[in-house]
C-alpha cells in the first residue's frame, strides 16, 4: 500500500468539478446543487454529458472513468465532488491509474457507493479521501454540513462527531469505512478496506438488520474486527424489518461490538441524512465511548504545495 498522502487544500474561489461516477444525475438536483457550491463562493464545471444514462449508470464505463481521469488532470480543478451514489464505482477501477490521482492531489467527496472509490482511493493511490454530501439532496441541504465540508477542504480544523456513547473506552487512530455494504463488498479485493488499528465508521441504508448481522458477520470472519481501535456509527436510516421489529439494527451492531472490548459510539451524524457531517478518510481521529464522540485531530488536506 502507498504511503498516505494528503491532498492540496481547496483554496477560496477555485474551481470545483462536479463527477457522476454512479448512478443517473438528476437535472434539476444536479443545477441546484451546483448553485450551492457556487454561494459558497466557488466556479463549478461539469461535463456536458454528465446526465447521460445507461439504465442503472450515468453512462457507459468509458464514460464515467474518463471523467474522473480528466477531473484529476485539469489543472484548473481543485477538487472533485461526486453527484450521487447508486452504483457503478467498483466497475471503473480497472480503468483508473491510481498514480494519476496520486500526483493531482485532489480532494475527492462521496459517501454511499463513493466508498468504493474512497477506500480505491486510499489503498491503490495513497491518498486520503473525504466521505461527505454530494448533490443529491438538490437546494435542500444541510446548512451545517455544506460549510463544514467546504472548511475541511480548506484545511480548516473540522467539527467533533457527537453521538451517543455504546460501549466505554477512548482510542485514536485513522479513520476509514463509510458504507457497511461497500465496506463488506471490498474484501478479496485491491481495495479491501484496512482496519489495523483504525476508528472504523460505518452507516447504511434500507438493509433489514438480518443483513446488518450478515455484513459485520463477514467482516469479522475475515478478521477486520481483530485489531480496529474503535468503531463509530452514522445513521442506519430504514433499517428495519416489519416482519421482525426486534432486534433493531443498531442493537444487533451492539451485540456483535460488545465482545471487541473497544469503544463504540452510535447516532454519529453521517450518513444517508440530511445532517451528513464530513469526515477524511485516512486522517487520524480520537474516539470517546463514554462522551459519545469522534473527533478527527489531524487535517485531511495539505495547506503546503
Amino acid at each position: 500500500m502507498p504511503r498516505l498522502i494528503k491532498p492540496r487544500a481547496l483554496r477560496p474561489g477555485a474551481t470545483v468539478a462536479i463527477a457522476a461516477p454512479c448512478g443517473p444525475v438528476d437535472a434539476a438536483k444536479l443545477a441546484a446543487g451546483v448553485s450551492v457550491w457556487e454561494a459558497a463562493g466557488h466556479r463549478v464545471v461539469h461535463r456536458g454529458d454528465i446526465t447521460e444514462q445507461r439504465g442503472y449508470l450515468a453512462g457507459d464505463d468509458a464514460r464515467r472513468a474518463a471523467e474522473l481521469t480528466d477531473w484529476a488532470r485539469d489543472p484548473e480543478v481543485g477538487a472533485i465532488v461526486c453527484a450521487r451514489g447508486g452504483y457503478g464505482c467498483s466497475r471503473l477501477f480497472e480503468h483508473l491509474d491510481p498514480e494519476t490521482f496520486r500526483a493531482a492531489r485532489k480532494p475527492v467527496v462521496g459517501y454511499s457507493d463513493v466508498t468504493s472509490l474512497l477506500l480505491w482511493l486510499r489503498r491503490r493511490a495513497g491518498l486520503v479521501g473525504f466521505h461527505g454530501p454530494m448533490l443529491e439532496r438538490g437546494a435542500d441541504v444541510d446548512t451545517e454540513a455544506y460549510p463544514a465540508l467546504v472548511a475541511m477542504l480548506r484545511g480548516e480544523p473540522s467539527p467533533p462527531l457527537r453521538g451517543r456513547g455504546v460501549h466505554p473506552g477512548h482510542a485514536e487512530g485513522r479513520l476509514v469505512g463509510g458504507n457497511l455494504v461497500l465496506v463488506a463488498a471490498s474484501l478479496g479485493t485491491p481495495w479491501e478496506v484496512d482496519t489495523r488499528g483504525a476508528i472504523l465508521l460505518l452507516e447504511e441504508v434500507g438493509e433489514q438488520p438480518y443483513r446488518i448481522d450478515r455484513l459485520l458477520q463477514q467482516l469479522r470472519a475475515a478478521g477486520k474486527l481483530d485489531a480496529l481501535a474503535g468503531i463509530g456509527l452514522g445513521a442506519f436510516e430504514g433499517c428495519v424489518d416489519p416482519r421482525h421489529p426486534e432486534p433493531e439494527a443498531l442493537d444487533v451492531v451492539a451485540e456483535i461490538t460488545a465482545r471487541l472490548g473497544v469503544p463504540v459510539v452510535a447516532d454519529l451524524p453521517f450518513g444517508h441524512v440530511k445532517h451528513n457531517i464530513a469526515w477524511p478518510l485516512g486522517a487520524r481521529a480520537t474516539i470517546d465511548g463514554a462522551r459519545g464522540e469522534v473527533r478527527v485531530v489531524e487535517r485531511g488536506v495539505s495547506k503546503r504545495p
